[in-house]
């Protein structure tokens, strides 16, 4: 080839640097040129920038159904939830209250059936969440695609993630205004290789992570995905990752705990990584029972708050938050002891529980206590679990921040304490125990 002007050699010497530098040799490196989209990702080398509409977006979410307008009330912007049921109703909500939604596409587990050698079945999937995009692509709420939430158990398989890959290329054909990701808990790092590898598709990568949250940037960098990530979900340390008595009981730690534990990790990753983190989402933004009622739940079912949502009040908007603040609870013991130090308690025998907190504003706390035998996760399933029915006359009457305890059945239980202000707010904490003869 051959040019006989100047200006045209120029002009190929440009073209050929800007496709070069959207084709790194890493395969895990991502490079984004602003084209002008609803919404994109804009950088390279480890320097990324989430746009919408043309100005910088980032990531101040919550993961859950429900509360979309204390979300928007506090300072946040978006809200993510893990699979399409009611897209249409989510997608309407949180745009009433000016957020966006990262979309969850479910993926089938291989774990729970799904077969991805099974062509026939990948194919259905597929097919079925082309519809879903192409219903809600235009959804004026809509931030991003994720595909499939957790698959990383499934790793070895290399079909599970041609299968993301396909779907991610699939979306770009169809919606090219809203970017993809999938979701893994922390950075497990033959996953994450693989996904660098096998997924070019996928523009971020999303991160569930709880107690090693603090090391995700070390761990980041130790793998070969080398573009834009998203802490998908963050909060209290995990059960799974908690201190556990002998009969293998995970300690909770107090609403006051997860409060100040989660806050340190938001600033140790998400504010410090703003090169390449684009925003988080705290996780749950409502009530659930996962190995107990109160674990994750920023939210009580009847809509009061715990410290972790004053907290992300004052992260999401940068300043000491002016809402009335849940009690502080420092810890709760039975029998004068704390968690860790495995308390057996004998059928008929009583004991005494003290609870050590106070409200912020001074005012007098009403207790709530009750017992519940410890769950079981019979299938493997934390979703799937429900709250156990309380023990019934077990508990004599309260006084103070005290009461007395005098179980009567062998087994492992949990005594639990609620306490309320009056003005919305709740602070929890639980104790571990197990009775035999």
């Amino acid at each position: 080839m051959s040019f006989r002007h100047p200006y045209l050699i120029l002009s190929y010497f440009l073209l050929l640097c800007l496709c070069c530098s959207c084709q790194p040799d890493n395969p895990g490196e991502r490079v984004y040129i602003a084209k002008g989209r609803t919404v994109e990702i804009v950088g390279s080398n480890g320097n990324y920038t989430l746009y919408r509409h043309g100005k910088p977006y980032f990531i101040k979410g919550a993961a859950g159904y429900e509360h979309f307008d204390k979300i928007k009330a506090y300072g946040g912007n978006s809200v993510r939830v893990w699979h399409a049921e009611d897209a249409g109703q989510i997608l309407d909500e949180a745009h009433a209250n000016g957020l966006t939604v990262t979309l969850g596409l479910w993926l089938g587990r291989e774990r729970e059936g799904f077969n991805y050698y099974d062509k026939e079945s990948v194919a259905q999937q597929k097919e079925a969440i082309r519809k879903i995009v192409e219903k809600y692509k235009d959804h004026p709420a809509l931030l991003m695609w994720g595909i499939g939430n957790e698959l990383y158990a499934e790793s070895s398989n290399i079909k599970v993630w041609n299968a993301v890959n396909d779907i991610a290329e699939m979306i770009h054909e169809i919606d090219s205004n809203h970017p993809t990701t999938t979701t893994v808990m922390n950075v497990p790092e033959k996953v994450v290789n693989l996904i660098a590898k096998r997924c070019p598709a996928l523009d971020v990568l999303s991160i569930n992570s709880f107690g090693a949250m603090h090391d995700l940037k070390g761990a980041l960098a130790r793998s070969d995905w080398k573009g834009p990530y998203i802490v998908s979900e963050f909060g209290a340390r995990g059960y799974w990752e908690a201190f556990f008595t002998e009969w293998l009981a995970p300690i909770e730690q107090t609403s006051s705990e997860k409060a100040e534990y989660s806050r340190e990790r938001y600033k140790l990753t998400v504010a410090a990584d703003s090169g390449r983190c684009l925003g988080s989402y705290v996780f749950l933004w409502g009530s659930k029972h996962e190995t107990t009622p109160t674990w994750f739940s920023l939210i009580n079912d009847k809509g009061e708050e715990t410290q972790l949502v004053k907290v992300m009040n004052e992260l999401w908007t940068g300043k000491e938050t002016k809402i009335n603040q849940a009690p502080y609870v420092a810890y709760l013991t039975l029998n004068e002891k704390h968690a860790k130090d495995n308390v057996y308690l004998e059928p008929g025998r009583a004991a005494m529980a003290k609870v050590y907190a106070f409200d912020p504003e001074g005012k007098p706390l009403r207790l709530h206590w009750e017992v519940l035998p410890e769950t079981e996760m019979k299938d493997g399933s934390a979703d799937k679990e429900k709250t156990p029915v309380p023990v019934k006359g077990i508990l004599g009457k309260p006084a103070d921040h005290t009461i007395t305890l005098t179980p009567q059945q062998e087994g492992a239980y949990r005594l639990y304490v609620y306490l309320y202000d009056g003005d919305g707010n709740v602070a929890t904490a639980n104790f571990p125990y197990f009775v035999k003869k």
